[in-house]
């Protein structure tokens, strides 16, 4: 019995990966998304200099998408950069061990920041100043971010939410946000790396041209790890483009065994 429940978990566990790996159609044939720089043959030029808003801070809004499918977001780290505290790693040990048994995305949840930059499918960014807030529109699961920029500090006694709460400023031309307000059952990647209430995200938003930003992201989790961490993300713009619709009300449950 033990066999069957693991490779229930395996198959369902592959199953998210092959949908998340999916490419997402343009349903827009032929729209060509106005204010874009291009090359004498019409293509979006990747290399032209960002563009800026009316405030003239760089604009950082479109659809984008993270390089590559970032499973383990700390791949790339020497070792010893993160030092995972016991508990923490216990935690992820069991997810690693269950096959992500527990992974919220299998069950329709939002998947949590950084995590929800880290799937192929892409997402949109809208820069408002006049209504001082940022919001990303995430296509996997149909999940959302606010990003409010009204000098609003981080709320003290948050509900607790997958998301967290997000307030954000400019440092020059580098857009800062500071997230936090976590449940308890975090997973900072999809490898199920873990996130506690204490989770605090600190994004640093730079786009270097058209076609290139870095986001630098600091994990701090005093109950999870040992010190800080931080890892950088590469993000490709995707002009003339749109999201798509990404059904997943269902709240699905894996099949128990009686």
């Amino acid at each position: 019995m033990e066999k069957i429940e693991s490779l229930i978990r395996m198959i369902a566990g592959t199953a998210l990966l092959l949908v998340f790996a999916l490419p997402s159609p343009a349903q827009w044939v032929n729209y060509k998304t106005p204010g874009i720089p291009r090359t004498p043959d019409g293509t979006p030029d990747l290399s032209a200099p960002a563009p800026r808003t009316a405030d003239g801070k760089p604009d950082i809004s479109g659809i984008w998408r993270v390089n590559g499918y970032q499973y383990n977001i700390g791949k790339d780290l020497k070792p010893g950069e993160i030092v995972m505290l016991p508990e923490a790693q216990a935690i992820y040990n069991e997810r690693r061990e269950t096959n992500s048994f527990d992974n919220p995305w299998a069950r329709c949840f939002p998947g949590g920041v950084p995590r929800a930059f880290l799937s192929p499918d892409p997402f949109k960014i809208l820069y408002m100043p006049v209504l001082k807030v940022t919001v990303i529109l995430f296509e996997a699961v149909q999940t959302w971010r606010q990003i409010f920029t009204d000098g609003r500090e981080l709320p003290r006694d948050p509900d607790p939410a997958y998301m967290g709460y997000s307030i954000g400023r400019w440092d020059g031309d580098t857009f800062v946000v500071e997230t936090a307000g976590f449940h308890e059952k975090n997973w900072i990647d999809s490898a199920g790396m873990p996130g506690s209430d204490a989770l605090h995200v600190t994004e640093r938003f730079h786009r270097k041209d058209f076609g290139h930003m870095e986001v630098a992201i600091t994990i701090n989790d005093p109950k999870s790890y040992a010190k800080p961490w931080t890892v950088t993300l590469p993000f490709t713009p995707y002009p003339d483009d749109e999201l798509v619709e990404y059904v997943c009300n269902e709240n699905n449950r894996y099949p128990t065994a009686k």
